[in-house]
């Protein structure tokens, strides 16, 4: 790794909130909701957070579109997908 290269090729880039920062408002509200509740499902984040399922999955989109927010499948139940908050601080 030369030293103009910020990460390695085995660690994904991260986010950070300035990232969030021109987001709609639900995303904004999705990312605070995981960054307090560590790991949660759609249908969980859809709960604590008062929002409709379907603006949840849109905000959820944007999120990782933005690279701050990481999936993956639940061991418990692999219709389910696991999301967290990947910030870098």
């Amino acid at each position: 790794m030369s030293i103009s290269e910020p990460f390695s090729q085995d660690e994904p880039e991260r986010g950070t909130w300035d990232d969030v920062r021109d987001l709609p408002p639900s995303a904004k509200l999705v990312a605070k909701v995981l960054e307090y509740n560590d790991t949660m499902t759609q249908q969980q984040i859809a709960e604590e957070s008062l929002l409709p399922a379907r603006t949840v999955r849109y905000a959820l989109s944007r999120l990782e579109d933005e690279q701050v927010v990481d999936s993956r499948f639940s061991f418990s139940d692999a219709r389910k997908r696991l999301y967290s908050l990947e910030i870098e601080a």
